[in-house]
């Protein structure tokens, strides 16, 4: 089987960047196209400028017209923008890794739609080592089912536009998921003032943006005497570009479906 061709969005970005460089270090897939909105800095430049590595592949802003050079493209941009970006991919018959979060109810239904048509995967983060804390945390959850409280504390950096992360939220629908609750129906998203005494159904969330915080996410489950905590700590973006590119190599040659990370694992 020949090499899957990545197509990356955001190239210019943090994100992108750090996709441009695990592609081009990866044996298994090649670097087939790079884009950026107009007027991006890294427009014209060859995505081997932009990482200090080889590749000719030149940074454009026509996605449309550069998804023939590619089997799978690669998005962790701004929900508004990959939401364009798929629509494109379905019309070309191109597969895609959405990375992005803070979708709403009703764009997770259009991205359900276009997996009619194309292989998709949607993961609320792409990092092995998060996949494997969702199996723990329903793991957890199921045996420390009574008498616990349960809170969700994450952090990420100053330019996170949405809270709170979808990771988090992904933590709270497993937890609540396998103790028989609606995530909906039990979320408490921040407190202040008198509060009252702490509902014990409920699923308690906190964040915190600041600096160039990567991705820190904890589950609490808190008893009387003792406290377990599962705790995930991302150091760089390298893992979320490592997951991307294990699920680009997991749709190849898939005509289409909806899948996550825990398809791409072997999880389920």
């Amino acid at each position: 089987m020949s090499a899957t061709r990545i197509g990356i969005v955001g190239a210019g970005g943090r994100m992108g960047r750090m996709l441009i460089e695990a592609t081009l270090k990866d044996e298994q897939v090649v670097l087939g196209a790079a884009f950026d909105v107009p007027g991006s800095p890294a427009i014209g430049k060859t995505a081997g400028d932009l990482v200090g590595l080889a590749s000719a592949v030149v940074v454009s802003d026509d996605l449309a017209g550069g998804l023939k050079n590619i089997d799978c493209l690669i998005d962790f941009t701004r929900p508004q923008g990959t939401l364009v970006h798929l629509e494109l991919c379905r019309q070309a018959g191109v597969g895609i890794i959405i990375g992005t979060t803070g979708f709403a109810a009703e764009e997770k239904e259009a991205i359900a739609a276009a997996a009619r048509d194309i292989p998709v995967v949607f993961a609320p983060n792409m990092a092995v080592g998060v996949n494997l804390v969702f199996k723990l945390l329903d793991t957890a959850a199921r045996i420390l089912n009574e008498g616990y409280d349960i809170e969700i504390v994450e952090a990420h950096h100053r330019l996170k536009i949405d809270a709170p992360s979808g990771t988090a939220l992904r933590m709270g629908e497993v937890v609540a998921g396998a103790l028989g609750r609606e995530l909906a129906e039990c979320a408490v998203y921040g407190r202040e003032g008198v509060t009252g005494e702490r509902d014990p159904s409920t699923i308690g969330f906190a964040t915190v943006r600041g600096g160039d915080i990567v991705g820190d996410h904890t589950v609490m489950f808190c008893g009387l005497g003792e406290r377990v905590e599962v705790t995930h700590k991302a150091s760089s973006r390298l893992p979320y570009a490592q997951g991307s590119l294990r699920a680009a190599r997991f749709i190849a040659g898939r005509p289409n479906g909806l899948f996550d990370m825990q398809d791409v694992l072997g999880f389920r």
